[in-house]
């Protein structure tokens, strides 16, 4: 507790201002929502707050809330063509520019500046801009961009975890990119270029984790220990009060429908142990899995509220990622609105939720892994219950709060902050 005013005793700063930086100033996906969650939750601390975006930073609601934006303009890799995107992805001078020059007229020390997302429009040159400022700079690591070329030390098209070292010989002649290995390359340039521009000095710039899992493979990557603080996400359940997953019978999928979210392994897991499946997200395997997987219903991208509805019948959520899966948000949504979550080996939340019985770890090199816990879970309404249970009443340690996660992020600010006088 703080002493009286004038007592000279120190008390945890807050920012004066906290600088968002974001490639885009719109959600189209759950780094970009955490981004501008905080920037609002911060705003509503009464700190000021400032984002800069990449795009052309279109988003009235900002205004509204009194966040000021300051906007580059410009457009993610595969909207600005090829020869574009070649140059500017690997060193945006524009970035350079756009952050330098807020730096220089609007810098204090009491502003903090926490980076999001930069590998589609701002690019590493953003770490050169912000190397003036490294001592209060924050970077969320949402994904493994800030290590490995392709973001997710995964072997694309082997279907496997990668072991490499980023950056190795062996990475670098890994082909592991979904699209080419021309493309891998150009990855491994970028990747080289941030290597140049990001420098970790007496364990600055901070890198705040999602979860305590990620931190060796940072490290591998190059992060030093002393650099990250586990933050994991905040969780905004589906529900307030217990879902009675024991009397429901579908099984739900929500997420992007990309390879490495495994919808794929979901929807055969489904057909295999004879459940009904609903699966809610858009991506570019719909079409594929709707002619497939006729039996299955596919709900689209749903606004949260209609989620929210469609999971009430939910006897489980099933996350089937393929790669290390830094989060999934989805997975702590659901588990604080009682539902249990079926997930691979693969998620870095699978050990947590296992040890807790608020759901089942697959192994996901096992055919036969997936849909026997899924049938197991649909034939059991005790087990389907007790998992409920436990997902509802004893998995709160895994996430926060929208307050508590402030709280928490508030409390990394003030390591980089002076102490000020109580």
């Amino acid at each position: 507790m703080s002493g009286p005013i004038g007592s000279g005793a120190a008390s945890s700063p807050h920012p004066s201002r906290v600088v968002v930086l974001n490639d885009r100033s719109l959600a189209f996906g759950g780094a970009t929502g955490l981004a501008l969650l905080s920037a609002r939750l911060l705003r509503q601390r009464g700190i000021a707050v400032t984002l800069l975006a990449g795009d052309a930073g279109a988003n009235p609601a900002l205004a509204a809330e009194g966040i000021t934006v300051h906007a580059l303009g410009g457009a993610t890799l595969l909207e600005a063509g090829a020869a574009a995107s070649l140059r500017r992805g690997l060193y945006n001078a524009a970035t350079l520019d756009l952050v330098g020059d807020y730096i220089r007229r609007h810098d204090d020390p009491g502003t903090v500046y926490h980076i999001h997302t930069w590998a589609q429009i701002l690019s590493p040159s953003l770490f050169k801009a912000l190397e003036p400022v490294r001592d209060r700079v924050f970077v969320s690591a949402h994904d493994f961009f800030l290590t490995c070329p392709n973001g997710a030390y995964a072997l694309f098209r082997q279907g496997r975890v990668c072991p490499h070292v980023p950056l190795s010989l062996a990475c670098v002649t890994t082909h592991c990119d979904r699209r080419s290995y021309a493309h891998k390359l150009w990855r491994v340039a970028r990747q080289a270029v941030q290597a140049r521009t990001l420098h970790y000095v007496g364990g600055t710039p901070r890198v705040l984790a999602i979860h305590a899992a990620m931190r060796p493979l940072l490290v591998r990557g190059g992060v030093p220990d002393a650099a990250i603080t586990t933050l994991p996400n905040p969780i905004q359940p589906w529900s307030r009060t217990r879902i009675p997953a024991e009397r429901n019978r579908n099984f739900v999928f929500v997420g992007r429908l990309h390879e490495e979210k495994g919808p794929d392994l979901a929807a055969r897991a489904a057909r295999e142990a004879g459940v009904p499946l609903v699966v809610i997200g858009d991506g570019p395997m719909l079409e594929t899995l709707r002619q497939t997987y006729p039996e299955v219903t596919f709900a689209g991208r749903q606004p949260a509220e209609a989620v929210a509805q469609l999971v009430r019948d939910a006897r489980a959520l099933v996350m089937p990622s393929r790669y290390p899966e830094p989060y999934g948000l989805v997975a702590g949504e659901a588990l604080w609105s009682g539902i249990p979550v079926i997930l691979t080996d693969q998620a870095l939340l699978a050990a947590d939720i296992a040890a807790r019985e608020a759901g089942i770890a697959c192994d996901l090199h096992s055919d036969t892994s997936l849909p026997e816990a899924m049938r197991r879970l649909a034939q059991d309404d005790a087990l389907a219950e007790r998992m409920s249970r436990n997902a509802f009443d004893n998995t709160h340690d895994l996430g926060h709060d929208t307050d508590g996660w402030i709280d928490a992020m508030l409390g990394a600010y003030a390591a980089a902050l002076p102490p000020r006088a109580a």
